[in-house]
């Protein structure tokens, strides 16, 4: 017999997923731009963004503008986010506690970071992870005893 999970779990499973690979994507585009900085700045300069793909260019401006110690680190950091955010999903799918008070530990450590992001200004995107977040945070709280059996 198959093992049903709570919606709230599943959908917390799927928030750390994403979250996960949004890291992954970051930290790979992060060391991509490490590697590569010397041929990104010549790409900016070019003709193909002039006037054109304001975004790109956008990203381009601010990613050129950090120091190649900073592109290391900041990959490095979000590729160890993304394992660990990763690990916490798994951990979670299959209810252990560890998993559980991890998370909890996480989130609940991100909540005053995320308001202070919030009073310097509001955005929907920190609303939305804030928000999140907060929903992550109760829902574990309150679901404490019924996920997080396994050690």
């Amino acid at each position: 017999m198959k093992k049903q999970r709570a919606p709230g779990l599943i959908a917390i499973v799927l928030y750390k997923t994403f979250v996960a690979s949004l890291l992954t994507v970051t930290s790979i585009a992060l060391l991509f731009a490490l590697k590569n900085h010397q041929v990104l700045e010549e790409f900016s300069q070019s003709y193909l963004l002039e006037s054109k793909l304001k975004i790109i260019e956008f990203i381009l401006d601010k990613v050129l503008i950090l120091q190649p110690k900073k592109l290391l680190l900041s990959g490095m950091t979000a590729a160890l986010y993304a394992v660990l955010t990763a690990f916490e999903a798994v951990g979670l799918w299959y209810e252990k506690a560890w998993a559980t008070i991890l998370v909890l530990l996480l989130v609940g450590i991100s909540i005053p970071p995320e308001i202070y992001e919030l009073v310097q200004g509001v955005t929907l995107l920190k609303l939305a992870v804030f928000i999140a977040n907060l929903a992550v945070l109760w829902y574990l709280l309150h679901h404490l005893p019924k996920h997080g059996k396994g050690a």
